[in-house]
């Protein structure tokens, strides 16, 4: 951590200004701003926070041999794309698996103060999600249950309380309860995965819900024109939406109504990305889908079929893709994966002073499909790593 104590600048243009201007870093904290050298050609960022992330580049928190070099290798990898906070996400598995991977976790944490940093806390997405098709996603319904605070308890005993967000299902009668049970421990509640009726979702909302776990996905083929459990978060302002802009879970019209709906302040970006993430195109198999095919473009879907598989861009790729998507401009953009997931990690991805010195040094040009990294700093500590 010796590289903390020395001062150094960074400089960059800010994405929402253009302006060029100058950060100096000291003792892993922003110490100053002042204006950039002029001519400065690459952007300069708050370091990406990432609310969902399953795998990256080989790397799964999911699987059965989850290990703490596989969540330091992730945070590695992730660096190398400009993500410097990330939630790792565990998806429905048995009680003993969810609580071996929170304890893997846990200890990767104690064992690197860098790696501490980078995660807050676990993201629980499931098992109280819905058991329907479509709204279940890729998730085992065998492992779909009802929420229990019992069980809750046992995984929070498991990995030292690092349980930071839970998305559940509000059909289950028991999830208002639940929902305000856990917003009492100081956890955050996500409407994801759901079939809910409109005033179950909004029962747990006044329970305290606030988040929604990639809108617009794990849902129905077909659905009701109206009532449905779109309109009813799109609509209901307490809520704060995450989206998958990678190009395929989203089509860019109704990436760009949602953005509209529920307004820049209450929206955010997640990759939601799987282990192939970042891995060359071609076929692979997959714990969770079989035989996949990841293409390119980063399209994952289960050979032979249209269906997609699981996310596999990352958070880079989401924000300059987002531009075009939801037509909007670059300082939005990354404001959709700084600033506003960083409001529910303690109030990361802002560039002031006395802010953690999380920085991404980038290129980009209207058009391109990912943020091309330069440097990334971590409290300070230039981490940057060959994607």
């Amino acid at each position: 951590m010796e590289q903390q104590s020395k001062e150094r600048t960074v400089t960059g243009r800010d994405p929402g200004t253009g302006r060029p201007i100058a950060v100096t870093l000291r003792q892993g904290r922003i110490a100053a701003l002042a204006p950039g050298p002029v001519g400065e050609s690459h952007w300069l960022a708050p370091g990406l926070v990432d609310l969902q992330v399953n795998g990256f580049h080989g790397h799964d928190l999911n699987a059965e041999d989850v290990g703490p070099h596989t969540v330091a290798e992730l945070a590695r990898a992730l660096r190398g794309h400009g993500v410097t906070t990330f939630v790792p996400t565990l998806v429905t598995a048995s009680h003993e698996r969810t609580a071996h991977a929170l304890s893997v976790i846990a200890a990767a944490r104690r064992a690197d103060p860098l790696l501490r940093h980078s995660i807050p806390y676990a993201h629980l997405e499931g098992p109280h999600i819905s058991a329907e098709e479509g709204p279940r996603g890729a998730h085992d319904a065998a492992q779909v249950r009802p929420p229990s605070l019992r069980e809750f308890d046992a995984w929070q005993a498991a990995g030292g309380g690092l349980v930071g967000l839970v998305t559940l299902s509000p059909h289950y009668p028991e999830a208002p309860e639940y929902t305000a049970a856990l917003v009492r421990r100081g956890v955050r509640v996500a409407v994801g995965h759901t079939h809910a009726r409109p005033e179950q979702i909004t029962a747990v909302v006044d329970a305290g819900a606030r988040l929604c776990t990639h809108l617009g996905n794990g849902a129905h083929a077909v659905l009701a024109r109206h009532p449905n459990y779109l309109w009813t978060q799109l609509a209901d302002d307490r809520l704060t939406a995450g989206f998958i802009a990678d190009g395929h879970h989203l089509p860019a019209d109704t990436l760009t109504a949602m953005v509209r709906a529920k307004g820049l302040h209450r929206s955010l970006l997640v990759s939601d990305s799987v282990a192939l993430a970042g891995l060359p195109p071609g076929r692979y198999r997959a714990p969770v889908g079989g035989e996949v095919d990841l293409g390119a473009d980063g399209r994952l879907v289960r050979s032979g079929t249209p269906y997609l598989a699981g996310a596999a861009r990352s958070l880079a790729d989401g924000v300059a893709l987002a531009v075009d998507l939801a037509r909007i401009g670059l300082g939005d953009a990354v404001r959709l994966a700084t600033e506003q997931p960083g409001g529910f990690v303690g109030g990361r991805g802002r560039i002031e002073v006395g802010a953690p010195a999380d920085l991404l040094r980038f290129a980009w040009e209207p058009g391109a499909s990912t943020l091309a990294v330069d440097r990334v700093h971590l409290l300070g500590q230039d981490v940057t790593a060959a994607p």
